[in-house]
């Protein structure tokens, strides 16, 4: 079963506070009812896959102004039917910074979340499902914003250089800032 891989990715991470904890549990419930939860077709909601992505160096990480959203977040996007959402999240930052050496740190997930996503002309309201990992660079390409972003920036370590108060996005930030990589 293509759902078993992720689920077993999910059950070997560790939830660093409650509401990770609690979105690990309804993640695997999620998946575990819903056959088709990597396409975008079900409309309640559907597992998304989205990455940390640092520079070459690793001091630096990449957000985007999200167009439609209008707030900034880390690159990732739909899994469109494949389970591999580690596969889906480099695939999703090349697109989404231009950048093409991009490749997992680790093949661990870095962080989980579960997030609703207003209704819009195209869809209703539904939740995003979102599976993280931490990725990094290869070289120092430039990166080329596309239509889905109103900009990339590259953030230090510095809170000060945080450009959201996002808790979803501090989590992330903080364990950056935890950990070295």
């Amino acid at each position: 079963m293509k759902r078993n891989m992720l689920i077993s990715l999910l059950e070997n991470y560790f939830p660093v506070n409650s509401e990770e904890i609690e979105a690990k549990r309804d993640i695997i419930n999620f998946i575990k009812k819903y056959e088709n939860c990597f396409e975008r077709s079900l409309a309640i909601g559907h597992i998304t896959a989205s990455c940390w992505l640092l520079s070459k160096d690793k001091t630096k990480a990449l957000l985007m102004h999200h167009t439609k959203l209008d707030m900034w977040v880390q690159l990732g996007g739909h899994c469109d039917g494949n389970p591999d959402p580690l596969e889906v999240a480099v695939k999703e930052a090349q697109e989404e910074s231009g950048i093409q050496n991009i490749y997992p740190i680790n093949n661990e997930i870095f962080d989980i979340d579960i997030h609703f996503i207003p209704a819009n002309s195209k869809e209703a309201g539904h939740y995003h499902y979102d599976v993280r990992f931490l990725l990094g660079v290869n070289s120092d390409e430039d990166i080329v914003r596309n239509s889905e972003s109103k900009e990339l920036r590259w953030i230090g370590k510095e809170k000060n250089q945080l450009p959201t108060y996002s808790l979803s996005v501090v989590r992330m930030f903080n364990k950056w800032l935890e950990n070295s990589y």
